[in-house]
């Protein structure tokens, strides 16, 4: 975020460490409680929304011309997608 001007550092800069958060934490959660498998789906829902509103938030910064790197953008693609296969695979 270093390329960010000093407002978006706090606006948008704020909304993606939260999102940033907000994965793992759904995920850690969740995975606490494993043994029930509906409980664990939610949080990983929790943490795909994350995922989807990063990968929002990361487009949105590339077209304001503070992020250069796609591979970010592509990395965050990429969990999204082995979330939603866990999801669906988990029983």
């Amino acid at each position: 975020m270093n390329t960010f001007p000093e407002n978006e550092k706090r606006e948008l800069g704020y909304q993606i460490r939260r999102a940033a958060v907000s994965i793992p934490a759904n995920i850690a959660e969740g995975y606490g409680r494993k043994n029930s498998p509906r409980e664990f789906k939610h949080f990983l829902r929790n943490a795909l929304g994350s995922s989807n509103e990063m990968i929002v938030l990361l487009k949105l910064s590339r077209d304001l011309g503070y992020l250069q790197d796609e591979k970010v953008i592509e990395n965050y693609d990429i969990l999204g997608k082995q979330l939603f296969r866990l999801i669906e695979k988990w029983e």
